[in-house]
């Protein structure tokens, strides 16, 4: 029996044999890059793990940097690094190629690395303002969900009689 393709990655696949292309690592995507690009990536990643505890995984084209969530992400291109870093103010700067709101708390900001001497200040300050924005806004979050009410308005209460009222005096007709 001949195996099949996958209609995503395209590679041949053999009856029986696991396939999962989405399923991919730091060092797939970091490996094809050029000695300019790799030397930027190792200091970006050598940068990030300086701030302290946190989670860093591939996931699909991006090597993600988070705590309880992303505080930035790197997509690694063939000319360039793709930097996205999320904070709560918008960047006026030269590095920054695009901002866009991601959140009603968070601002993505797309810069591009081509070389290990930019990842210096001003991009090493902004990458540790994500990180410590990242446990301001979970440590908010916190609070915010346990001061939540959990019995709704008193309003509500009040047009919810009001309909129950209304329905009782149609039945009485």
């Amino acid at each position: 029996m001949a195996g099949r393709e996958c209609y995503h990655c395209k590679q041949p696949i053999e009856p029986g044999e696991p396939h999962d292309c989405w399923t991919t690592t730091e060092r797939a995507l970091t490996q094809d890059l050029s000695e300019d690009l790799s030397d930027a990536w190792e200091r970006l990643r050598e940068v990030a793990v300086s701030f302290g505890d946190q989670r860093i995984y591939a996931s699909h084209n991006s090597v993600m940097f988070s705590r309880r969530s992303c505080y930035f992400f790197v997509r690694p291109k063939r000319s360039f690094l793709e930097v996205c870093v999320f904070l709560g103010r918008t960047l006026k700067a030269r590095q920054v190629r695009r901002v866009d709101r991601a959140s009603k708390t968070k601002v993505a900001h797309i810069i591009q690395i081509r070389h290990r001497d930019e990842v210096e200040p001003p991009v090493t300050g902004w990458l540790l303002e994500a990180y410590e924005l990242s446990d301001v806004l979970s440590a908010r979050a916190a609070t915010k969900g346990a001061k939540r009410n959990p019995q709704p308005p008193a309003r509500t209460k009040r047009k919810t009689a009001r309909k129950i009222a209304a329905v009782g005096r149609s039945k009485r007709r």
